[in-house]
């Protein structure tokens, strides 16, 4: 599924980039800049960022369910996550409110 359509990058693209970082390290914060930085990309209208968060909340959830690493750790720090992006994220998507639609 094509995610960045600026770009051209597909969700599989962000999936491979997000499992390499946390290879490097597995409790590092991945964020939309890193990912495109990864890759040699750069957001340029910024509107897939949103889809990308939602990607790495589930690529990371899925790496560590399948590492070794303690269940509760991930589970609190998923959780966390998932607080802060309902407080801060779910508001406004690019700007619009919650009923607005673009098509």
């Amino acid at each position: 599924m094509l995610i960045c359509h600026c770009n051209i990058i597909t969700e599989k693209e962000i999936e491979q980039t997000i499992i390499r970082l946390l290879d490097e390290d597995p409790w590092q914060l991945i964020v939309p800049a890193k990912i495109y930085h990864a890759m040699k990309k750069r957001g340029r209208c910024c509107g897939c960022f949103p889809n990308v968060v939602e990607t790495i909340i589930r690529v990371t959830e899925e790496y560590h369910v399948r590492s070794q690493a303690g269940g509760t750790d991930i589970v609190l720090h998923l959780d966390r996550v998932r607080s802060l992006r309902d407080q801060f994220g779910r508001k406004f998507n690019e700007r619009r409110a919650t009923g607005h639609r673009a098509a």
